[in-house]
Order: structure tokens, then C-alpha cells, then sequence
């Protein structure tokens, strides 16, 4: 999206702080992440997103020749998930769903694991009747099959910093391509 344009370092700066964070509508029990988002006075608002949870924009800024609201929800987002009980049940009752909006997402994609590590999914700490050989199966599965890397937050506390820092350096290596 920026291959064509060189920005000073100053320009990415400015660039970088005016990043908006993108709240789907449908995001439900997120207000750990959008306190931490008006604790460190990071913007964000809720927009009704095709794919994914969050994803972010850049608002139009006439000092550097950005004459429109640039969005980035088709290039880089992140579907979260609040608990390995949420997610077994998408990859069981849901599955057609999930599986239907990760193949179809045309950019970089991360599923989000919050309250959980992969040991978890291993020994079976889940209260589901989902196998962990399953479950760690259909983990790596998707991963490989649609390219969505999958990130475990242990304590959801990080999981602000988390998606505010992937969306910075996202853009980041984008502007300094």
C-alpha cells in the first residue's frame, strides 16, 4: 500500500500515532482490552468488520498527503478468542463458520488465544469434551491450511499491548518497507 511513497522518519512517527484501532460490532467482554486502549490513550472505535475482531486505520491527514481514511481490515487482523472453551466451540459447533471466514480472509489473519497456552490445549486444561489431540490437530491445521498463525495470551491483562503492538509494527514494516 506505501511501496510508492518514501516517508522521513518524522512522517512515520506521526504516522504511527495515528493509528486507530478497529473494534468489530459483534466484539463482546472486550473491556479489558479497550481500558487498556484508554489507559495508554490509544484511539479506537467499533466498526462492523467482514472478518475478524480488530483490525485498524489511519485517518486522513492533509500535512501528509493522505486525502482519505486509509483501513487496513483487509490486510491485517485479528480474531480473538476469550477462552479455549470459546474456541473448541468453533472448531466443533462452528466449524463451518470459522473455517469459512479464515479461507476467505485475503490478508495477514492471527487467531488469538486469551487465558490459555498451547499447554493447556495439550493437557486438556479446557472444560469441553473436545480431545487435545484434536484440538492441538485442528490447531495446527488451520494454521498451516489458511496461514493464521495462532498467539496463546496467558493472562488477557496483555492482550491490549498485544494487538496495539501488531497493528504499530505491522504498519511500521509496511511504511519503512
Amino acid at each position: 500500500m506505501f511501496e510508492h511513497y518514501h516517508y522521513t522518519d518524522t512522517e512515520v512517527s506521526k504516522l504511527l500515532k495515528s493509528i486507530v484501532i478497529l473494534c468489530d460490532t459483534r466484539e463482546q467482554s472486550n473491556a479489558h482490552i479497550t481500558d487498556w486502549f484508554d489507559k495508554h490513550k490509544i484511539p479506537y472505535k467499533t466498526k462492523a468488520l467482514k472478518c475478524a475482531d480488530y483490525s485498524f486505520m489511519i485517518p486522513a491527514n492533509a500535512a501528509l498527503n493522505i486525502d482519505r481514511d486509509m483501513y487496513f481490515s483487509a490486510e491485517c487482523a485479528i480474531e480473538r478468542k476469550h477462552s479455549l472453551e470459546e474456541l473448541s466451540g468453533n472448531f466443533t459447533k462452528d466449524r463451518d463458520r470459522i473455517e469459512k471466514e479464515f479461507a476467505i480472509y485475503p490478508g495477514k489473519l492471527v487467531l488469538l488465544v486469551e487465558n490459555a497456552s498451547y499447554k493447556d490445549v495439550v493437557l486438556g486444561n479446557y472444560s469441553t469434551q473436545y480431545s487435545a489431540q484434536s484440538f492441538a490437530g485442528t490447531l495446527f491445521s488451520f494454521w498451516h491450511r489458511y496461514d493464521v498463525p495462532v498467539i496463546f495470551i496467558p493472562d488477557s491483562e496483555f492482550s491490549g499491548r498485544w494487538i496495539y503492538s501488531y497493528f504499530y509494527y505491522y504498519l511500521r514494516n509496511q511504511l519503512k518497507g
